[in-house]
């Protein structure tokens, strides 16, 4: 019998919560009604077709401190029809990788109509992201209670909810027990073995599976160059010739693994299924707003912008913001060179220990000051790419990479360059190097892993305080844990595997690298727990 999203129920009481929304703390009733209507409303009629429901009930809440959280789920067959809408690649039974349809799933491998496990934690919550980022206004003006809140047809109605501070955020709930397994299968016991890239990617998702993928690859692919460099920094060469070959030997180096990388990538991407996923009528991103139309080339109803007015906005504005942050960095490229030239002539007339250990102080400013302006413009960098209105998700990556790439090599890299070509002064670019590198690398677990570490250990104390003083009949685990997890940081590693390569640059820093990006699996896979 063939099934149709028509004949879903949406009414289900209990089900397994995969997705949280967190509304405001004012929000008016008419605006929640509203809302959970379009989340379990019909597809014909707008909605999404969701299971919904609040965290706690009416009781609960008044004893919670009025806690606005609410818990979206899905039925397995709704999963199944989600999988086929969005494209799903699985592998069928001929070991062939095709995109899944509902009516052929029993010739896909591992599908069973008793299992629910034919989905992964990571393909489930995408498919709930899939659909409450594609609901779009009709016929409404504005977002009921709110009527500064405008809407028009085709506008993301999680984005407009988003920016009017209605909805606080929407994240995805953990598996506590699927969790523990992969845990204890990761990162808490110290062996020497491959990281279980795909259970990590079942979990997690193919782009953070793909990142611990790079980290673990590139921590192999240092040690050979490392290895080659030890002469080098070890001893005193004067015959400058042989720093050329080593220089040869790195360009050599960064081509074959980056070569070698791309067939690993393909290998793990066509496993998976997202080589060969439908990309060919790829969905217009939750953020793009225009007048709704019909697309010309899909013949599918959307919003529409003309790319006119997208361009204006590049080149007359993000190329400009640009151009300024990176007169900006090079502006503080030569307020550190001064700072340099102080501390050595400082150095130079007393020759005291203290000046000895001061000429390390300007770099490792300077490496504070970097850190600090990439995370200011990477925020910048996102408004301005959002604000521009692209309309696929790739196209907002890639303007996104290229605004954060060309601002980070320039404001990471400036000054060796400059010491090395400009100034030829072989002890201040090893000087430099390795002081800006492991103040970054000390800078960055302090405020990525420490600081969040500390902070949520707080919080649990707090929340467990609560939790064991109520006399409410809740599920006071479900509850803890929805708590907690608002609490924490969206991670977004994607972005920043690009510089890992870019920080290895020079002998000296093979050998922090290898030590780094160690440190570095095992601390952003902590964080991921």
């Amino acid at each position: 019998m063939k099934v149709t999203l028509s004949a879903l129920d949406t009414h289900e009481s209990s089900f397994t919560p995969l997705v949280v929304i967190e509304l405001a703390q004012d929000v008016k009733e008419e605006t929640k009604e509203w809302l959970k209507n379009r989340i379990i409303g019909r597809k014909k009629d707008g909605g999404a077709q969701l299971l919904f429901r609040p965290l706690l009930n009416k009781y609960e809440k008044e004893t919670l401190e009025n806690q606005n959280l609410y818990l979206v789920g899905a039925s397995r067959i709704r999963l199944l029809l989600g999988a086929e809408a969005v494209g799903l690649v699985k592998e069928c039974s001929d070991n062939t990788m095709r995109a899944f349809m509902y009516g052929t799933r029993h010739n896909f491998k591992g599908f069973d109509d008793g299992n629910d496990d034919f989905l992964t934690m990571a393909e489930r919550q995408f498919i709930i992201k899939h659909e409450l980022e594609s609901l779009r206004a009709r016929d409404e003006k504005m977002i009921p209670g709110y009527p500064q809140a405008k809407l028009y047809p085709g506008k993301s109605l999680l984005r407009r909810l988003l920016t009017s501070g209605i909805v606080i955020q929407v994240f995805p709930l953990h598996d506590n027990e699927a969790l523990k397994k992969l845990e204890d299968t990761w990162y808490t016991r110290f062996t020497l073995k491959y990281q279980p890239i795909d259970s990590i990617r079942g979990y997690f998702g193919e782009t953070i599976a793909l990142y611990f993928g790079f980290l673990e690859y590139f921590t192999f692919a240092l040690i050979p160059v490392a290895v080659l460099g030890l002469p080098y920094y070890l001893f005193v060469w004067e015959n400058y010739d042989k720093y050329v070959v080593f220089a040869s030997f790195n360009l050599i180096w960064s081509t074959v693994i980056l070569e070698v990388w791309k067939r690993g990538c393909a290998s793990m991407t066509y496993r998976w299924g997202t080589l060969v996923m439908k990309r060919q009528f790829e969905e217009p991103r939750p953020g793009y707003h225009g007048v709704l139309g019909i697309n010309s080339v899909t013949g599918r109803e959307e919003p529409l912008y003309p790319s006119y007015k997208r361009q204006l906005r590049i080149y007359l504005v993000s190329l400009p913001f640009v151009c300024l942050c990176l007169y900006s960095s090079l502006f503080v490229m030569m307020i550190y060179f001064d700072m340099e030239a102080w501390a050595l002539d400082l150095h130079e007339n007393s020759r005291s220990d203290w000046t000895s250990i001061l000429l390390y102080v300007p770099s490792i400013i300077y490496a504070i000051v970097i850190e600090i302006m990439n995370r200011l413009y990477r925020y910048a960098a996102e408004f301005l790419t959002s604000w521009e209105n692209h309309r696929l998700e790739s196209a907002y990556q890639n303007h996104l990479i290229l605004k954060v790439l060309v601002f980070n090599f320039l404001n990471c890299f400036a000054s060796l360059f400059y010491i090395a070509f400009v100034l030829r002064d072989m002890k201040l670019l090893r000087q430099s190097l390795a002081t800006l590198l492991i103040t970054s690398q000390i800078f960055n677990q302090i405020v990525e892993s420490l600081l969040p570490y500390w902070l949520q250990k707080k919080q649990h104390v707090k929340v467990k305080k609560k939790v064991q003083a109520l006399k409410a009949d809740i599920d006071a685990t479900l509850y803890e844990q929805v708590v907690l997890e608002k609490e924490m940081g969206t991670y977004l590693p994607a972005s920043r595997y690009m510089l890992e390569e870019w920080g290895a640059f020079g002998s000296p820093a093979r050998r922090i690298q290898i030590l780094a990006t160690v440190a570095s699996l095992w601390t952003e896979a902590w964080r991921g727990f």
